[in-house]
């Protein structure tokens, strides 16, 4: 998601690389700068790791607003980039990005020791959501684009941005592609560090070659350290006062995307063993059976319901006295983003199961494995959800959130001492759900080979307001083989996404 503000030539002249050529007067002053924290960097190479990952503390500096909007026309094309100018769009070269998750080979790095020995050549990608930093006082204080780039598949739309005076950091990590990596020993390299030319002309970016001073550690005996979830607060919601109300206005619009990941599973006892939460004890195995239970085949997929908008799905839950269930409550709000008025709708109900442990909205969506003739085969258990943003769909749509602030289950879903809770599904925002346990995922160990489809229904009992119910629905076709205990899969494409 960036936002560009480049000054173009007034003629709409083309260079002979069939880029925008802009005027002498404009490429004085770059619109964008490649700059380095420091002269030198350290990363560290753990035992038994095949490699090492580069972050070099180099950025991309914005010296004037810069911004793109990356569309997909359809499944069956590849994403469009235009540039926003002066507050219309230009479009830029065909096939600048395969997908959304950033400029492919941005950046260059050409890595050689001290002693000359070893040299190696990289290509990077670079997402402009990754973590940045005001570098300029006079810059506004908060960073108003996403914080990631997005990897699902049917992502639809995405605004990719710096601001005059921030700066991103093109080793995005954990908020975009991984930071180059390459199989270095312990040792000082000397790393050049620039631009690929076809972006240096097309985006103005200045600053040249950077050198840093690369040192590479070897850290041993180092064990895998978990990452801990912290136990967020839920929101708290007001519970309504007056009469239930449903006016007119904007609503959201819930929309169901093609399943994908979808992969054969197999294990004896028809369960797959899900891992301790930080700070709970590893429960002892089970002893063997005295005689092994059947193999089962299980289909597992993801799937995701996102909302269209214009407005966000806002669902409040309020406990039942001292009871496992909360009563569910659908707000609504007007252009202005004032509540205007509220419904009753389903209800919450507390998972105490180890790995859940926080409260589902009942209802959301349903999945079905259908026949060839679209006929219920096999029924999803999973129908309780905790509402969160995972994946930015489509922040193009009028009143998309770039910035949602319940990203992950811990930020949305509260615990069991919560009185209530309030669940949000931000406009261009989707909330995915992987399905690999037995119940959620599908057996498929009785069906014969052949054509089934995977059914993703979004509000399936039509318990939430929303804009429209036709797209609700979404169908994905799969094709099993094998024989039992070693079933097969193949998923034909959606148009050119190629997303088993």
């Amino acid at each position: 998601m960036i936002r560009t503000t480049m000054i173009f030539a007034a003629a709409a002249c083309v260079t002979a690389a069939g880029l925008p050529a802009i005027s002498a007067q404009a490429a004085e002053k770059p619109v964008l700068r490649l700059i380095t924290a420091s002269k030198t960097a350290t990363a560290d190479r753990y035992e038994g790791e095949p490699a090492v990952y580069l972050n070099l503390g180099a950025y991309i500096a914005a010296d004037r607003p810069w911004e793109l909007r990356v569309k997909r026309p359809s499944y069956a094309r590849k994403p469009v980039v235009y540039q926003r100018i002066g507050g219309k769009d230009r479009k830029l070269p065909a096939g600048l990005v395969d997908d959304f998750s950033g400029l492919p080979d941005f950046l260059k790095l050409s890595i050689r020791s001290t002693d000359g020995k070893i040299e190696q050549k990289l290509s990077q990608t670079f997402c402009p959501l990754g973590p940045s930093s005001r570098i300029k006082k006079e810059a506004v204080a908060t960073n108003k684009y996403p914080d990631s780039c997005s990897y699902n598949p049917f992502t639809l739309g995405s605004v990719w941005g710096i601001q005059k005076g921030w700066a991103v950091n093109t080793a995005s990590g954990y908020y975009g592609p991984a930071p180059a990596s390459a199989d270095l020993p312990a040792g000082t390299y000397d790393v050049a560090v620039s631009v690929a030319k076809k972006y240096r002309k097309l985006f103005r970016i200045g600053g040249g070659t950077k050198h840093v001073r690369l040192t590479v550690r070897l850290i041993q005996n180092q064990d895998a350290q978990g990452r801990k979830r912290a136990a967020g607060a839920a929101l708290k919601a007001v519970r309504p006062t007056g009469k239930p109300r449903i006016p007119k206005g904007p609503r959201p619009d819930l929309r169901a995307l093609p399943a994908y990941g979808i992969a054969i599973s197999q294990d004896e006892t028809g369960a797959i063993p899900m891992p301790p939460m930080p700070g709970m004890p590893t429960p002892a195995p089970a002893p063997a059976p005295a005689v092994p239970a059947p193999v089962h085949d299980y289909l597992q997929f993801a799937a995701n319901v996102w909302n269209a908008g214009p407005s966000p799905l806002i669902v409040d839950g309020f406990r039942r006295g001292r009871q496992g269930l909360m009563d569910g409550y659908q707000y609504f709000y007007d252009t202005r983003g004032k509540q205007v008025g509220y419904q009753r709708t389903g209800q919450f109900e507390w998972d105490p199961r180890p790995g859940h442990e926080h409260w589902h909205f009942k209802d959301f969506a349903t999945y079905r494995l259908l026949g060839a003739d679209r006929k219920l085969i096999v029924r999803s258990q999973k129908e309780a959800f905790c509402l969160a943003a995972t994946d930015a769909i489509d922040l193009t749509v009028k009143g998309a959130k770039w910035k949602p602030s319940n990203t992950d289950l811990a930020t949305a879903c509260g615990d069991v001492t919560s009185l209530s809770v309030r669940e949000v599904l931000d406009v261009g925002q989707g909330d995915t759900y992987t399905q690999t346990l037995p119940g959620q995922s599908f057996d498929i160990s009785a069906l014969k080979n052949g054509t089934y489809y995977i059914q993703v229904i979004a509000n399936p009992k039509h318990r939430l307001i929303e804009r429209s119910t036709g797209n609700n629905v979404s169908y994905r076709k799969v094709i099993l083989g094998g024989v039992p205990g070693a079933r097969t899969v193949r998923v034909p494409k959606v148009g050119i996404v190629d997303a088993p």
